[in-house]
């Protein structure tokens, strides 16, 4: 898939884009000067060593992009970089289901940028990337992203115990998901209109860790 064929998305000051090659130093720059905002949150891979090195992960990234199982973004405030939001895990045929998983750093955190950028890159999923299900899994000690999916209105779909390596141990995550039917109108406009359903990110208390 060229790399001219995913165009930016944009709402107010807050803009979604393909990453790029060049952006491997700007990314660099922000996981290391946020390493304690974000390493609580980060995948790891088991007996693995942590690296840091954006010109490898940039690559990767968009072979998987060319190869149809992804779609990586930054997301940018005001055209300043603020984090990386990433679609994977696409699945085609009958499932036609994918992810999103995203960091922002800590300065851009709490200006709604997040939310933003979630909304859109899941409107255009559902209308552009032939998609029918959005999946997002939070650890439940993840109060602000668990906010975003809220606000959003992703449904809570359960618990998925020792689900995903995340800073040095395998952690239990919280499900979300929308699919193409739950938001006709978009997400985008649904959630600046006032209109996602609160309660449908709402976790029963027989859902929490433990119980």
């Amino acid at each position: 898939m060229p790399l001219d064929a995913l165009p930016p998305m944009q709402h107010g000051s807050v803009g979604l884009r393909l990453v790029r090659a060049r952006d491997a130093r700007t990314l660099q720059r922000e996981l290391l000067e946020n390493r304690a905002w974000l390493q609580p949150w980060e995948a790891t891979i088991p007996g693995g060593v942590a690296t840091f090195d954006m010109r490898v992960s940039i690559r990767r990234l968009l072979q998987q992009y060319r190869d149809g199982a992804g779609y990586p973004f930054v997301m940018e405030c005001d055209g300043e970089i603020a984090g990386q939001l990433n679609i994977w895990g696409v699945s085609r045929g009958s499932l036609c289901s994918a992810t999103i998983g995203y960091w922002v750093s800590e300065r851009f955190a709490g200006r709604g940028i997040t939310p933003t950028a979630v909304a859109l890159a899941t409107d255009a999923s559902f209308e552009q990337y032939g998609l029918h299900r959005m999946e997002i899994c939070i650890r439940p000690e993840n109060q602000a992203s668990i906010r975003v999916v809220q606000k959003l209105g992703f449904r809570y779909e359960g618990l998925r115990r020792r689900f995903i390596h995340i800073d040095g141990d395998w952690r239990d995550h919280y499900a979300f998901a929308l699919t193409r039917e739950d938001v006709p109108e978009g997400v985008l406009r649904r959630w600046v209109q006032g209109r996602a359903p609160r309660d449908a990110g709402a976790i029963p208390s027989a859902g929490a860790p433990g119980q």
